[in-house]
């Protein structure tokens, strides 16, 4: 089973709370705003990490759907 990893742009508003959570799935950009790293939009498995950047996304742009 695979998991897909998005960040909701529209939505974002740059708590950086995935970051903390997560900083080897997220980062960054410029202006302070998240998105996924290259090579973890899709993870084998969902760690406890990643699930704390999606529960706790003020905004819930933090999306991790499993197939």
């Amino acid at each position: 089973m695979t998991a897909h990893v998005h960040v909701d742009t529209a939505r974002c508003q740059g708590h950086a709370r995935c970051f903390a959570f997560a900083p080897k799935v997220f980062d960054l950009d410029d202006e302070g705003y998240s998105f996924v790293l290259e090579g973890h939009r899709e993870v084998p498995t969902v760690s406890a990490e990643l699930r704390l950047a999606e529960a706790n996304c003020p905004e819930r742009a933090v999306i991790v759907k499993e197939d």
